[in-house]
């Protein structure tokens, strides 16, 4: 399969990116068939930004990055690529044809874009984040012998890969799992070297003390649930 012929789809999950997402939108490489948004009860006119820029918007009634992620992936029309970005335009989207071609040329299932292999911004990635990724990273390593550098939010899947990885953290847990799982499942992964800007906006997770301990709580709770889940015989 080329690119040309792949269909892609993209979806965000958002809550409160009125600032943010129409310079998210406008960057939307011309290959993407389809962005679909996942929006939590914004306040600021977020969904209809989305909609205004041909988004498809479904509205989740409950919190979560993951709960917005399934929701969006519900509305998607049939494509062959998912990619995951955040709302919040630290993203470098001129990237997401690297992370796209190596699954369409059929040379990975999963690829993720690297913060960390990237250059970033000064100030874009707090000193908890830079963290972190590290210790998650490497527990992964430990556990599943899989060597990730970032839990980054800019990644791409095939779309039959991603059905069997059977993702269902609705919070904090979700780039971790989708990883862990990954690794579990010995899906093809190549990690991408991808730009990281300063957000627009405040962070609804690192903004905060409170977020990031949460996150970082949850993290290491779905590393330690996944690391003790039984793997069924005869299955990876």
């Amino acid at each position: 399969m080329s690119l040309k012929d792949a269909r892609i789809g993209v979806v965000i999950p958002t809550r409160n990116e009125a600032q943010a997402l129409p310079v998210v939108l406008r960057a939307m490489p011309a290959f993407v068939d389809a962005v679909a948004i996942g929006d939590h009860r914004s306040t600021d006119g977020t969904a209809q930004i989305g909609r205004d820029h041909g988004a498809i918007v479904v509205e989740v009634d409950g919190p979560g990055y993951g709960r917005a992620c399934l929701a969006a992936i519900a509305a998607l029309p049939p494509v062959d690529v998912i990619v995951f970005i955040d709302g919040d335009a630290a993203d470098d989207l001129s990237a997401m044809i690297r992370l796209v071609e190596p699954i369409v040329n059929g040379r990975a299932d999963f690829t993720l874009g690297s913060r960390v292999l990237g250059r970033r911004e000064s100030g874009a990635l707090t000193p908890q984040q830079v963290f972190g990724n590290w210790l998650a990273c490497s527990l992964i390593r430990l556990v599943w012998g899989e060597r990730f550098t970032d839990l980054g939010p800019f990644r791409a899947v095939s779309w039959c890969e991603f059905e069997r990885l059977g993702m269902a953290d609705l919070n904090f847990g979700w780039t971790v799992e989708m990883q862990i799982k990954a690794a579990r499942k010995r899906l093809r992964t190549i990690e991408i070297p991808v730009d990281y800007k300063r957000r627009i906006g405040v962070s609804k997770v690192s903004g905060t003390l409170g977020g990031a301990v949460r996150a970082g709580v949850k993290i290491l709770w779905v590393i330690g649930r996944e690391a003790l889940r039984p793997t069924r015989q005869g299955a990876p």
